[in-house]
């Protein structure tokens, strides 16, 4: 038995929103057996674009039934059926967060028709309810309101059942079909074509643009995590009804995937990345004369076209090694522009010449430039089941150059030699802090040089 469900809401998540319309059509597979349809007053106010959509208005439901009251009679027609719906986990999602409120389980097999339809109905450039039943010859009664997509949902469905002779049905029920957990605009073959090795994955809208980048030591099985559940969340329901498409990019080893996933996000800005988003404002360690010709060091936001001595990603990491500086060196605290207070300056008090001075400050530059480390992390790979190659990630003077491939029996001698033949990339904080513990976790994949 199936029951085959529409509903309207005040909103796109279950969490936040309310259902204002329902309608629940039981089939038997052979035909339809009952129908319960009924507004529902959701007690909050609809908005005017969802009621210019649906035609529900809140004068409308003023004197409908609160989802509490109906309750029973909904779960009494539904929890022992197939839960068919078009884009079935939307409506799902609000029917079970909604019985949970007013005290009712709901734990269904569910069928969704676009998938159901993609399967066993191809070939159509649409597969929304409109525009399929309109190439299916299948009239809607009042479009955007639960009895008419309802009724017209079980006229697919009957076209589906009566299409379904590779028995795509049955193996939905089985569990055997991805179909199920997907978005329902990604086709299943975007995530079954998913290598299963390191990399980084796209997760792209209807116009092609990119709304999510995510890194994975596999990626089919990370791009198939994202859709293992439902949660009724507003992030999540908009997120799944934007993925159109999957794009990835093969990495050698996890940790490419997760630095190429830092430089991606900065460049590409994804709509659905949070968490690595930030602006970061880069700032520059400078050296320059004064009037009086001391050297000076002073930490500023990074100049174009000025050359520095070192750049930070952030002012404290700046301040911070600028004062190792002061105190390892005995430079001025004034002429390095962390004391801001008026008064003499520690080389006017203890009377040090300038060309005392300045060698201090070019000993600290110099110490700086030697206490940054060059080194190649350097591991053999299998590249997409090509021949074996090496994977190389490079730190220069403290910062992170780039990375890419070597022939795997080439002999790594010089940084030269690394940086002809790999890809710069632009750095952060959060990147060579992973290749920090990476070199410090494995040792012996560690090629160091002084420079």
């Amino acid at each position: 038995m199936f029951a085959i469900v529409d509903i309207e809401t005040t909103g796109g998540f279950a969490s936040g929103n309310a259902i204002t319309e329902i309608a629940i059509a039981i089939h038997n597979g052979q035909r339809l057996v009952e129908y319960y349809e009924t507004l529902i007053n959701p007690q909050i106010p609809i908005p005017r674009y969802v009621q210019s959509l649906t035609g529900i208005s809140n004068a409308m439901v003023s004197q409908a039934p609160l989802f509490h009251e109906v309750a029973s009679t909904i779960h009494n027609l539904i929890h022992d059926k197939i839960f068919v719906a078009h884009n079935v986990n939307f409506d799902y999602s609000f029917v079970k967060y909604q019985l949970e409120q007013a005290g009712f389980q709901l734990d269904c097999k569910k069928l969704c028709t676009v998938r159901l339809a993609r399967k066993v109905l191809p070939g159509h450039l649409s597969y929304s309810l409109g525009k399929l039943c309109g190439s299916l010859n299948i009239d809607i009664d009042q479009r955007h309101r639960a009895g008419g997509d309802t009724k017209a949902t079980v006229k697919l469905f009957e076209e589906i059942l009566r299409a379904d002779e590779a028995g795509e049905i049955k193996l939905m029920l089985k569990g055997k079909s991805k179909d199920q957990h997907l978005p329902p605009n990604l086709p299943v073959e975007k995530v079954e074509q998913l290598p299963k090795c390191p990399g980084v994955y796209y997760f792209h809208n209807q116009k092609g643009k990119v709304v999510y980048v995510g890194k994975a030591k596999d990626l089919r099985k990370r791009v198939t995590s994202h859709f293992s559940n439902n949660k009724t969340g507003k992030q999540k329901q908009e997120f799944l009804r934007e993925i159109h498409n999957i794009s990835y990019e093969v990495c050698g080893t996890e940790l490419m995937a997760f630095i190429l996933e830092s430089v991606e996000i900065k460049r590409l800005w994804p709509l659905y990345n949070r968490s690595m988003k930030g602006f970061q404002q880069v700032y520059a360690l400078y050296s320059f004369e004064d009037g009086r010709g001391f050297q000076r060091l002073a930490i500023e936001k990074k100049k174009k076209h000025l050359q520095s001595i070192h750049t930070f990603n952030g002012l404290t990491e700046g301040l911070h090694l600028l004062k190792h500086l002061i105190d390892t060196f005995k430079l001025c605290p004034k002429l390095c522009f962390i004391d801001t207070t008026p008064g003499s300056s520690l080389a006017d008090d203890q009377n040090i010449p300038v060309n005392v001075y300045n060698e201090r400050v070019q000993q600290a530059i110099q110490y700086l430039k030697i206490s940054l480390p060059s080194f190649a992390l350097v591991e053999t790979i299998s590249v997409e089941k090509r021949e074996n190659k090496q994977s190389v990630i490079l730190m220069e003077n403290g910062r992170f150059y780039g990375m890419g491939y070597l022939p795997h029996n080439v002999s790594i001698s010089s940084l030269d030699q690394i940086k002809s033949q790999i890809t710069p990339y632009p750095e952060n904080d959060y990147i060579r802090g992973l290749i920090y513990q990476h070199a410090g976790k494995y040792p012996e994949k560690k090629i160091e040089w002084v420079v």
